[in-house]
């Protein structure tokens, strides 16, 4: 058997596509267990770095001085988020524009931004439809909706109507858009 270096230069000179940096045999692209002991190590070593080579080092990587006021411990979980961004892989693509849109929900003081309204686990929502009512088992994995088990309201929602809806609005989980903060105070 020959050793993956030995593999990959024989697809180079095949006409095949380089090797990936970190990919294995395997076709995952994990780093490996010295990649990882690496990046361990220099994470590490951040605790034992002068502040002002923590600065250094922030400005290095971002080609500018970190924000005012940042304390030297949130310097360091920043700076070991970005080795572990760098081996690891950052979030996706649609992951970061959902944090995004959820952020500036939470900055317009936005209704469907509102922590208050998810349900505790074991509530049993209840909704009436065409004349029937449905429960629905908050669980902690998820919800639980005549002895299946879903990840979102919203799915359950569609299985009820059959159509497209918000579950949580379905549920009566959100607030109406003319309560005021009075109302949701006296709940």
């Amino acid at each position: 058997m020959k050793s993956s270096i030995d593999l990959a230069s024989a697809r180079q000179h095949a006409g095949g596509p380089p090797p990936v940096r970190g990919r294995g045999d395997n076709r995952t692209n994990r780093p490996g267990r010295a990649e990882l002991a690496k990046v361990d190590l220099r994470i590490a070593e951040l605790v034992d770095r002068s502040t002002q080579e923590l600065r250094l080092a922030w400005r290095q990587l971002h080609r500018t001085g970190p924000p005012q006021g940042l304390s030297r411990d949130l310097l360091i979980r920043a700076l070991a988020t970005q080795l572990q961004e760098q081996t690891h892989g950052g979030a996706s693509r649609v992951l970061r524009r959902r944090l995004q849109t959820l952020a500036g929900e939470f900055e317009k003081g936005s209704v469907s931004f509102d922590p208050g309204v998810v349900p505790k686990i074991g509530t049993t929502l209840a909704r009436e439809w065409r004349g029937r009512t449905h429960l629905v088992l908050v669980r902690e994995d998820g919800f639980e909706y005549e002895g299946q088990r879903y990840r979102s309201l919203t799915v359950i929602a569609e299985q009820i109507t059959g159509a497209h809806w918000s579950g949580p609005r379905f549920f009566g989980l959100t607030k109406r858009a003319g309560a005021s903060v009075g109302d949701a105070a006296g709940r």
